[in-house]
């Protein structure tokens, strides 16, 4: 078969000749690949950016995907720690770490919106809190992951949602797909006072210094505000100022691998596959051979580049 394999962490994968996955444990089902994206956290782990990444060689990456089994059914599949990922004719799956699609899922779009989709889908309901009626900022709202965490929000019925980001050409759009306001990062003080919550998609050095003129702006500081720390696009770390902890009733937490058990991502499948399955949620995506891997891997582009074998 073939599969797009890395071997290093400085060079893209290459296309080509790979064996046959094997089925090794009793939850483990070989499938056929049908559709697989290309997201941040596949790019990190492939670079060695990613916490989770561990450097063994050579690697077919690939974190999920939609895939057809052996019975013909249609799975979206999250795949843990492995060299034998998605970007592949045929994987090997744990059966229980994938969800049942409807025969008239779009492959395509299943795998190009459940990975970030899932990043805010999961922050809200496993990570914190969240409380119909409450208020958002999202920090990286024109990212792909921000636009889904956009129409999350309202899903889940935020009452406010305010997309900060950088590019203020796509301010129009994010109100289109129902943020309340669209501001710049040196205009969320005054835009993102009194939000209940931060989904925060970049860190770094924005994340920090949007901290301080948040907090200083809220009418009543000792409102609670859970800032939750999803990516890192910006930055891995971030000099956060003593006072924006001190001053006000701020709880920074992550959402990711590990401070989210696998068990509690796999239970949110379901509903997130559903509403993208019957068009609640706007997906951008464009499929791409897998053979051309080599060509677009370092492509930056709004949609969400998804490989078809």
């Amino acid at each position: 078969m073939h599969a797009a394999v890395l071997t290093s962490y400085d060079t893209p994968p290459t296309y080509g000749e790979h064996p046959d996955p094997v089925a090794r444990h009793d939850h483990d089902m070989v499938v056929d690949v049908l559709a697989a994206g290309l997201h941040h956290l596949t790019r990190s782990k492939a670079n060695g950016g990613h916490y989770s990444a561990t450097g063994v060689f050579p690697l077919v990456p690939g974190v999920d995907g939609v895939v057809r089994d052996a019975e013909g059914r249609l799975r979206y599949v999250a795949l843990d720690d492995t060299t034998f990922g998605t970007f592949a004719e045929r994987t090997v799956i744990d059966v229980r770490r994938s969800v049942l699609l409807p025969d008239d899922a779009d492959p395509v779009r299943i795998a190009a919106a459940m990975n970030p989709g899932m990043s805010s889908w999961v922050a809200l309901r496993r990570r914190i809190a969240f409380q119909e009626g409450q208020r958002i900022a999202i920090l990286g709202a024109t990212g792909n992951a921000g636009r889904m965490a956009i129409q999350i929000a309202k899903r889940f019925g935020a009452s406010q949602v305010v997309a900060v980001g950088r590019d203020t050409t796509r301010f129009k759009e994010l109100l289109a797909l129902g943020a309340d306001q669209a501001a710049a990062f040196d205009e969320i003080g005054a835009a993102a006072a009194d939000v209940d919550v931060v989904l925060d998609f970049v860190w770094g050095a924005p994340a920090a210094e949007s901290m301080l003129p948040i907090l200083t702006a809220r009418a009543d500081r000792s409102m609670p505000l859970d800032w939750v720390q999803i990516g890192s696009m910006a930055g891995a770390s971030a000099p956060i100022p003593s006072a924006a902890l001190r001053s006000a009733r701020l709880q920074i937490v992550g959402s990711g691998i590990g401070s989210v058990p696998s068990r509690d991502f796999i239970a949110e499948l379901p509903e997130l596959a559903a509403a993208v399955t019957d068009g609640s949620l706007d997906v951008r995506a464009r499929p791409v051979p897998l053979a051309d891997i080599a060509k677009v891997w370092g492509e930056q582009t709004s949609e969400r580049l998804v490989f078809v074998p």
